[in-house]
């Protein structure tokens, strides 16, 4: 059974955000578009959240070519999840709810963005099944 990965660091998640924009990159390009003008001691800080971010299961190494690409090993869905989830936890006492309510009630949302929120409870709700096209 794979373990839960640890909760990253802000710099460790503008790692992960290059990874799951750009998909598998090496040290030298994910310290180009982390810091466009740094040198060695930038790329030592990337080596160093690399290595970080695989030793809690976020990222893979793939050690074939020369120079060791690296990959996201985690979904940035799977990560939003557990950082709500953790989140519920702290605040609400596990209900998902509040947070929810809350991210629905402050932000205007678009027509597509509430019929994507409609789709999915339908489609969460066993009663629901079978309603959407009934509007």
């Amino acid at each position: 059974m794979a373990r839960t990965p640890q909760d990253v660091t802000d710099a460790e998640l503008a790692v992960l955000q290059v990874l799951w924009d750009a998909g598998p990159a090496t040290i030298r390009q994910l310290t180009d578009v982390l810091y466009p003008k740094g040198g060695a001691a930038q790329y030592a800080t990337v080596q160093k959240l690399l290595d970080r971010l695989e030793s809690k299961d976020c990222v893979r190494r793939d050690r074939t070519p020369a120079a060791h690409t690296f990959s996201a090993a985690i979904a940035r869905e799977d990560l939003i999840g557990r950082r709500l989830q953790d989140m519920a936890e702290q605040l609400c006492g596990g209900s998902l709810t509040p947070l929810l309510t809350h991210l629905v009630r402050t932000r205007r949302l678009s027509a597509r963005e509430r019929q994507e929120l409609r789709d999915l409870i339908d489609d969460l709700d066993p009663k629901g099944k079978g309603k959407k096209g009934t509007r």
